[in-house]
């Protein structure tokens, strides 16, 4: 069997959490490195350091998958003055590539918050502020004998997903009318002449950033040489997609005792919050790894108890405004358990080649 490259790995990732959804400040996907290279090993961390780098060296592995993008700016020049430029030089002297999951992996259901909210047992849960523009609709015609061929390839493909539900399409039977001109080689009826066909009017919801293989996948499929359909983009909200996480806790919780237990299940020595509010308990909770007090005023409409999250700054606080409980827990102790994520969703996919979790520290704040 085919030793996987680095490519598809990067591939792989970019499956679960596609390039496309970075949002546009953000520099995801592989950094350094030649994706034909054979992968020997994987190192997974939260940050790709100078450190990091060397444990990957002793371990023999030449892919460091990270969440956050050690090139998050432009890069003028290598001259090892920076840790990121020294990271970098390191990282290309031994052939070690690196990969970066950051956005994308915050802005889908399954990344970052879920894993979040699993730790802190959060239940029911759905996106805080889903995503308006990230899904099309794709109308097409297609003779009723090709209906379920042309139906399944679009599935494959990655059409027809809503929310729980897969495979989704409608259907309307109908009626097609053509004239193939002189040059034409129709697969029903002869150049020159009218033609009549039953048909069905096909129609699927498709996320955005796969129009370019989902039309493939149609063209490939359809019987006919010129393919009738319409793409068009959607204003529906994409359930799937979008920042932070809301669920519920197994039962009401008095707020000391909910963030008692938030310390000990994130396992963070200091939570920064507002005051308490006594005399409403704890159920509705929402989580967003990493900087989220951009959601707060979402989090305070959907009547959220306590928001979770990290790097609030001192007048920020007071936004809470006596409506919400904000427990600041630290940027990367939001975010620490993306590694596991990451081990995680590689060990499924991936058995010929080590999956290491780095035993670096990269927080680079101490608490006395």
């Amino acid at each position: 069997m085919e030793k996987p490259k680095i490519k598809d790995v990067a591939a792989y990732l970019e499956s679960l959490a596609p390039r496309a959804l970075q949002e546009s400040y953000d520099n995801t996907g592989l950094l350094t490195g030649d994706p034909h290279a054979g992968v020997r090993g994987v190192l997974v961390t939260l940050d790709c350091t100078e450190s990091v780098v060397d444990e990957a060296i002793a371990l023999r592995c030449n892919l460091i998958v990270a969440h956050h993008p050690i090139i998050f700016k432009g890069l003028k020049k290598l001259t090892g003055q920076t840790y990121v430029e020294r990271t970098v030089i390191k990282a290309i002297k031994n052939d070690v590539a690196i990969y970066t999951a950051h956005t994308n992996l915050d802005n889908v259901y399954q990344g970052v918050n879920k894993k979040i909210a699993e730790k802190i047992g959060l239940k029911n849960t759905k996106v805080l502020a889903p995503r308006i523009g990230t899904l099309s609709k794709l109308v097409t015609f297609v003779p009723k004998e090709h209906l379920e061929a042309v139906t399944n390839q679009l599935h494959e493909a990655g059409a027809g997903q809503i929310g729980n539900y897969k495979n989704c399409s409608f259907q309307i039977p109908g009626t097609g009318i053509y004239q193939p001109t002189d040059n034409a080689k129709p697969f029903i009826g002869k150049p020159g002449q009218r033609e009549t066909v039953s048909e069905v009017r096909l129609e699927v919801l498709l996320p955005t950033h796969l129009e370019k293989s989902i039309l493939t996948a149609l063209r490939s499929s359809h019987p006919y040489e010129e393919v009738a359909y319409y793409l068009s983009r959607v204003e529906n909200e994409n359930q799937e997609i979008g920042a932070g996480l809301l669920g519920e806790t197994a039962n009401p919780e008095e707020p000391i005792q909910f963030l008692m237990r938030l310390k000990k299940q994130m396992n963070v020595s200091v939570i920064r919050h507002t005051p308490l509010l006594p005399d409403r308990p704890v159920q509705r909770v929402a989580v967003c790894g990493g900087a989220g007090s951009f959601l707060l005023p979402e989090a305070i409409s959907q009547g959220v108890d306590v928001f979770i999250s990290a790097d609030f700054k001192y007048h920020e606080f007071f936004d809470a405004d006596g409506k919400i409980i904000i427990a600041d827990i630290g940027h990367y102790e939001s975010e620490q358990f993306t590694k596991e994520l990451f081990i995680e969703v590689l060990s499924k996919k991936f058995h010929t080649f080590a999956i290491n979790f780095s035993k670096t520290v990269t927080n680079p704040i101490s608490y006395l």
